[in-house]
């Protein structure tokens, strides 16, 4: 009896593992293949500002990997979230998406045609910095809360409990904080106030966002509003 189940648990598990190896390449390979095409835009591997932003992004999504592959659950949600999507966060993705898209877009036509990329090297760099520490911030909250979803939905097929650790004590969305710093700064990296422009309305989309999450939170899922009512501030310590 014993073998029997020892043989089914390893059944089990082989196949959990190669979705979670799949899961982790996809989360990988497919920032990378976006990347790229700025260098085909561009149409040229001198491209220092695009090379710059392949790196700061390499520097973020390989401990990223390799922390997923610890908890596959977590990058399945995020990856292939289950039902439940509110419909206002469909419109949030497709308005943000394009907006990305056209960041890259922007920036590798720049880099071929010289477009608008007078941009001081120190307020280059000082982006750079902001940006990894968005992306710190953002990776921080992704791995202490373990129900961190790509969309907003209520997860009560995963159990969903209300996360107070980690950078949640301070702001009840410490994920859209990162987020906010590494939005507003990726098309400055990219080399072109060009493709700053749609990141600036993309950063500014993300406090509606956050409002609007912070209601359906409210309003369903248990715990939340007695956490809102200690940890007070959304985003900004002592203002919002």
């Amino acid at each position: 009896m014993e073998r029997v189940e020892i043989v089914v648990d390893q059944m089990d598990a082989e196949p959990k593992t190669q979705v979670s190896m799949r899961s982790i390449a996809r989360a990988v390979l497919a920032p990378l293949a976006f990347f790229s095409l700025v260098f085909l835009l561009a149409g040229r591997w001198d491209f220092w500002q695009g090379w710059v932003y392949l790196g700061v992004n390499l520097v973020v999504l390989i401990p990223m990997a390799i922390a997923a592959s610890r908890d596959p659950g977590m990058i399945e949600e995020r990856l292939n979230p289950r039902e439940g999507m509110k419909s206002w966060d469909k419109l949030y993705f497709g308005m943000t998406v394009p907006l990305y898209i056209a960041a890259l877009v922007l920036g590798g036509l720049a880099g071929r045609f010289g477009w608008l990329t007078q941009i001081p090297l120190a307020l280059y760099w000082a982006s750079v910095g902001v940006y990894l520490t968005g992306q710190a911030i953002f990776l921080w909250a992704r791995f202490t809360n373990r129900y961190f979803s790509s969309v907003v939905r209520i997860q009560t097929d995963r159990g969903q409990t209300v996360c107070r650790d980690g950078p949640y004590r301070f702001v009840r969305h410490p994920g859209y904080v990162g987020g906010f710093l590494f939005t507003l700064t990726s098309g400055i990296i990219l080399g072109s106030w060009l493709s700053f422009i749609p990141q600036v309305v993309a950063a500014a989309m993300i406090f509606w966002r956050t409002a609007r999450e912070d209601q359906t939170l409210m309003a369903e899922l248990p715990g939340y509003v007695d956490y809102a009512q200690k940890t007070r501030f959304r985003l900004i310590p002592g203002i919002w």
